[in-house]
């Protein structure tokens, strides 16, 4: 499959080689590029790597590097706190993270916040489920996956209680997910999936209050404090937050919360508003509200920023066909904002439909992830699990006896093997 979708890229690229490319866009003839090789003006085509070559607006100066030029662009604050153009260092180029998001303990979840306990799915045969632990075991020995992100509704840990109290019987059904996930050797991210909101209601604003937050994930750490192969994701995809500077302060007291629980050192993930689009993730304030988070001893090692970003028209992740590969408008000006802050971020919900246009854009956002590998730590696709094949944006193999056979996006563009 990925022959068939490399010719598709090369017959669609070959059209725009007497173009120029757009700011943030790829220039110049680096490795397997066939596209324009000049930028438009007020923009700089700056070496990332041997494979990627960028257009960085502005001009040719000691913090840019023309296309002769294999030293990196230095990262600089300018005196105003604006971001002055950089490009990641020579040693970026490898993602620390590639994976996959292993769904069921989610169903029923609503954009409200409203997650039915009995709707969930288990994603393991124990509960007449997917083969989920199958899978994992696949996607690492087979294609060389390390993260696995976990999503679960609130409502099913608490048994439909808007407390932190967890349900001893429910927790051991998604434990049992989180240690198939842990013997892989993967890292795994527990996701609670209820879009910043508990019954329609946001936390913090109207919503349950950041204690009882705080004690919801207090009390999950505790079960996985001494394991660095877990990640904590505060919370799926906020949006429509009146207060982003409310909502980091619910994230605050969720990380105090982790940490507190004896979880001193494994990463957390703090999103955004506007469902942590990485498109908006700076213009909408999320960015600057939760560079405030701290750990309780005043640092922020190892909080990193949670965005997702599909490729679909309308990034709402429901169709199979990609339009962009969210480059110029979103990776690259957060990245250049990430990399002038100190910050890293975490690609954890991305994602296309088994198509050619997918396979085309996906693997060019892959590609400009791996060139910023410095300040973005990963991807993780949508999805497999309970996902029949036929999902739209499934990325759930399929077994044949002892054979696990992948969708064409994920062994196209995916796949670290």
């Amino acid at each position: 499959m990925k022959v068939a979708y490399s010719i598709a890229f090369l017959s669609l690229s070959a059209f725009s080689v007497s173009a120029q490319s757009t700011a943030w866009g790829q220039c110049a003839f680096s490795i397997n590029w066939t596209g324009p090789t000049t930028c438009v003006a007020g923009t700089t085509c700056t070496v990332i790597n041997a494979y990627y070559y960028q257009c960085i607006p502005g001009s040719p100066s000691s913090s840019t590097t023309s296309t002769t030029s294999s030293k990196p662009v230095t990262s600089t604050t300018s005196p105003s706190g604006t971001c002055a153009p950089n490009s990641p260092p020579a040693s970026a180029g490898t993602l620390r993270f590639a994976g996959v998001n292993i769904a069921g303990f989610d169903f029923g979840c609503n954009g409200d916040g409203n997650c039915e306990a009995s709707a969930a799915y288990p994603p393991l045969t124990q509960y007449y489920g997917a083969d989920g632990a199958g899978q994992m075991t696949h996607f690492v020995n087979d294609d060389g996956y390390n993260v696995f992100r976990l999503p679960v509704g609130w409502q099913f840990l608490t048994g439909n209680q808007p407390t932190g109290t967890l349900v001893d019987a429910n927790f051991a059904e998604y434990d049992a997910l989180v240690q198939a996930c842990l013997v892989t050797g993967a890292s795994c991210i527990i996701d609670i999936h209820n879009y910043a909101r508990y019954g329609g209601k946001i936390i913090g604003q109207g919503g349950p209050s950041n204690d009882i937050f705080a004690s919801l994930w207090a009390n999950i750490a505790a079960k996985y404090a001494t394991n660095p192969k877990i990640i904590f994701g505060v919370m799926n995809e906020p949006h429509d937050v009146p207060d982003i500077n409310l909502w980091a302060g619910s994230v605050q007291a969720a990380v105090t919360a982790i940490r507190n629980a004896g979880a001193k050192t494994q990463l957390i993930l703090l999103p955004g508003n506007n469902w942590t689009s990485a498109a908006t993730f700076v213009s909408n304030g999320s960015a600057d509200a939760l560079n405030k988070v701290i750990n309780p001893d005043g640092t922020k090692t190892n909080l990193i920023f949670d965005v997702h970003k599909y490729l679909d028209s309308d990034n709402s992740g429901t169709s199979a066909e990609c339009v962009t590969n969210n480059i110029a408008e979103a990776w690259a000006p957060l990245a250049q904002w990430l990399r002038c802050h100190g910050r890293q971020a975490f690609n954890t919900e991305t994602g296309g439909g088994n198509t050619a246009s997918c396979a085309l854009y996906i693997c060019q956002q892959v590609a400009f992830q791996k060139a910023n590998s410095d300040v973005i730590l990963g991807y993780v696709g949508w999805a497999a699990g309970n996902f029949y094949p036929t999902y739209p944006l499934g990325e759930t193999p399929t077994k044949v006896g002892t054979t696990w056979t992948d969708t064409s996006l994920v062994t196209a563009c995916l796949a670290p093997k």
